[in-house]
């Protein structure tokens, strides 16, 4: 049963999400994740099997199926 480990709500959507990873300093993107979203405030939370496979993707075991350029801001 889902749990959110931010709000404590249980009511949890599965959607499939885009994050930006930090990798060895470097921003890596990956689109279409599944993951459970809390209804309530929002968190993504992803399976052990699904951040094991992203891990492996962003470390070399998966090729980029793009590349592009970002923007980065320093709130200090």
């Amino acid at each position: 049963m889902f749990r959110c480990h931010v709000c404590g709500k249980t009511e949890g959507r599965e959607q499939v999400v885009s994050e930006v990873f930090d990798v060895d300093g470097k921003p890596a993107r990956v689109e279409n994740i599944p993951a459970t979203v809390c209804a309530h405030c929002g968190e993504v939370v992803f399976s052990r099997a699904t951040t094991e496979k992203v891990r492996r993707m962003v470390h070399g075991e998966a090729k980029p199926v793009k590349s592009v350029s970002m923007d980065v801001f320093a709130f200090r």
